[in-house]
């Protein structure tokens, strides 16, 4: 039995040098040409052998379609993805029914918004909490610098200002007001804990902006100009460069020299364990998921632009209030989702991450970059967004810092950020532009 188990030819598993192979050559014969041989590592070769496997293209089609069986067939709410393409059939397909339009892109963000909540958090396994939130701000803040562009591109200033501005007030009243009140309600029992000296690093930012909105607004409504209509156009230039220099600064506190005070609150032992069992799909599939998920959204908010105006017609609403309620909500439906899903998960840091961050990115980042950007297509994009819109956000965010001051949440803390919210929200309602008022004017003089 020893015999039959020998390799054939009489071959042993060991390796075999230059020099034995040469003297096992018969007697009298030419020796072969020297020829260098690698020993025989049969590991060596298995180990190559699975890496091939997992190279080939079934295995990397099964991976692919593994990914896609978790993201998109896993959740319930998915059900709703096929109104965003009956929404783009119906604009070409019949070019009216915008009110139906707008209906059908609303409804097929929304399970978009969530899946892009949950790769914004499988991601944040892998880069942690503060690296996390500043990546779903960012993600969920690229649709309203889409539109944003696209809209200045048209020359529609005030469409930009009302939409961004609306973008900071559902951010910080709804968006954080139903986190903290989803949280509360799953976590009754105890009020929960959030990083309190990051969400204090955030609303002073926040007050920043808001003295960059406040000085030209002031400027223009005292009079008080060097230069009628250049002085507040080359302060708010001016004022925007100082407010990128100050948002770039923020990054670098956050992400470098104060990491530290940006760790989240609990045992990190814990959290680390939670958030292996929770790892589903791998970083660079989240990656191409929040790319994927982000250009969808993107496409569906811009037939849902175009479709705004003939919704309001119909509908008879005015515009500031489209501006300002309807299509904020629209475009922080994915900070909407994730925030309250992190919420709910005792995951604050993120939540605050998502909703303040969000804020301060728009106000510090987002509206300074429209003005530089509407500088270099010729568009005199200032930071006067008049004096109702930045009355209200002043107050508004003195609201949210003093909810924030003690580092801690519940539900009723929430359910009063909603509450503000449809106070802003009904005030947007019998509020007219005072543009709109001029052009109305100006079209009346013109019809006589």
């Amino acid at each position: 039995m020893m015999g039959a188990e020998k390799p054939a030819l009489g071959f042993q598993a060991h390796d075999y040098s230059v020099d034995e192979l040469e003297l096992s050559s018969p007697a009298g014969s030419p020796a072969p040409p020297p020829r260098k041989m690698r020993s025989l590592d049969f590991e060596h070769i298995g180990s190559l052998a699975a890496v091939a496997e997992s190279l080939s293209p079934g295995s990397r089609w099964r991976v692919a379609l593994t990914s896609v069986r978790v993201v998109i067939f896993t959740a319930k709410i998915n059900v709703l993805l096929p109104f965003g393409p009956l929404a783009i059939m119906l604009h070409y397909l019949t070019g009216k029914h915008q009110g139906w339009v707008f209906l059908f892109s609303l409804i097929g963000i929304t399970p978009l918004a969530e899946r892009l909540g949950y790769a914004t958090e499988q991601l944040a396994c892998y880069t942690g909490p503060t690296v996390g939130g500043l990546l779903n701000a960012t993600f969920g803040n690229a649709t309203e610098m889409i539109i944003s562009i696209y809209a200045l591109k048209n020359g529609m200033i005030r469409v930009v200002q009302q939409s961004l501005l609306g973008s900071i007030l559902s951010n910080m009243l709804l968006v954080l007001g139903c986190a903290f009140f989803a949280g509360g309600l799953v976590h009754s029992d105890r009020d929960q804990v959030f990083n309190k000296a990051s969400a204090v690093v955030n609303s002073g930012l926040l007050l920043m902006a808001v003295l960059g909105l406040m000085f030209p607004a002031v400027l223009h409504f005292t009079h008080s100009e060097a230069q009628y209509g250049k002085s507040e156009v080359a302060l708010s230039r001016f004022s925007s460069c100082i407010m990128l220099v100050a948002y770039a600064s923020y990054l670098f506190f956050q992400l470098k020299s104060h990491r530290s005070m940006y760790s989240p609150i609990g045992d990190e032992e814990e959290a680390t364990e939670n958030e292996e069992d929770e790892k589903e799909i791998t970083q660079w599939e989240a990656i191409c998921w929040l790319s994927i998920l982000t250009i969808w959204i993107s496409v569906l908010s811009g037939y849902l632009v175009d479709a705004i105006q003939g919704a309001s017609e119909s509908l008879n609403l005015p515009v500031a209030f489209i501006s300002v309620i309807l299509l904020p909500i629209v475009g922080n439906a994915a900070e909407h989702a994730s925030a309250i899903m992190f919420a709910m998960k005792n995951k604050l840091d993120i939540t605050l991450g998502v909703a303040i961050g969000s804020s301060t990115q728009i106000s510090m980042f987002v509206i300074p970059f429209c003005v530089v950007i509407g500088w270099m297509m010729g568009r005199e994009m200032d930071l006067n967004f008049q004096l109702f819109e930045t009355a209200t956000l002043f107050i508004t965010v003195l609201v949210v810092a003093f909810m924030l001051q003690e580092g801690t949440s519940n539900y009723f803390k929430g359910l009063m950020l909603i509450l503000c919210y449809l106070i802003v929200a009904a005030s947007f309602f019998v509020h007219v532009d005072p543009d709109a008022i001029h052009l109305f004017c100006l079209k009346q003089v013109t019809t006589k």
